[in-house]
């Protein structure tokens, strides 16, 4: 089963969205202000992983190797961790109600299903590597604090080189559809 959710989250994604904006009551221009930026953190936020993963995308577990730069030095999830804060941006937008679904569906979804199924897969790939890098590194929150400072992310492999080429390849599908998402659910809950 977690193998078939990795290969349709995209879908379920979609999916959440949906029943989000089925979910949703007229917004305030408060709610919008408080969820832009969430939104667009959680943008960017996925856009810096990216950068030093090089390209993700398909249906299938894949690694090269094993990333723990950038964004990954700080959690294991990164990318999902983007996911989070921009279907919580949108939740916001829509209302309480849609709040706890998207929680409540973003934990099964992720935290239960699919980041089990990756770190299967990542143990059976790097092995000890990636054991050590589980010990250090938390799945969905920085280890400490004291991670976000910038001399502890340089010593912790930050200073690898960022590919900007790669967003082009591999993000710009996620950036425009948070866009049109984000305009759709304004639009719904707004109007």
């Amino acid at each position: 089963m977690r193998e078939w959710v990795f290969k349709m989250r995209g879908g379920l994604w979609t999916l959440l969205f949906v029943i989000i904006l089925f979910m949703a009551k007229k917004t305030t221009p408060t709610q919008i202000l408080i969820s832009l930026p969430i939104i667009l953190i959680g943008q960017l936020w996925r856009c810096w992983t990216v950068g030093y993963i090089g390209l993700y995308r398909g249906e299938n577990v894949k690694a090269q190797k094993l990333a723990t730069t950038g964004a990954y030095s700080l959690m294991r999830n990164p990318l999902y961790f983007g996911n989070f804060l921009i279907g919580l941006g949108w939740s916001i937008i829509a209302g309480v109600i849609p709040v706890i679904i998207f929680v409540v569906s973003f934990y099964i979804l992720y935290c239960v299903v699919i980041i089990p199924h990756e770190e299967k897969f990542l143990l059976s790939k790097f092995g000890l590597e990636y054991s050590n890098y589980c010990k250090n590194v938390k799945r969905f929150w920085p280890t400490s604090l004291s991670n976000l400072s910038v001399s502890s992310l340089a010593g912790r492999g930050i200073t690898k080189i960022f590919d900007m080429n790669i967003i082009m390849k591999s993000e710009i599908h996620t950036i425009i559809s948070t866009i049109i998402g984000t305009i759709i659910i304004i639009v719904v809950c707004y109007t």
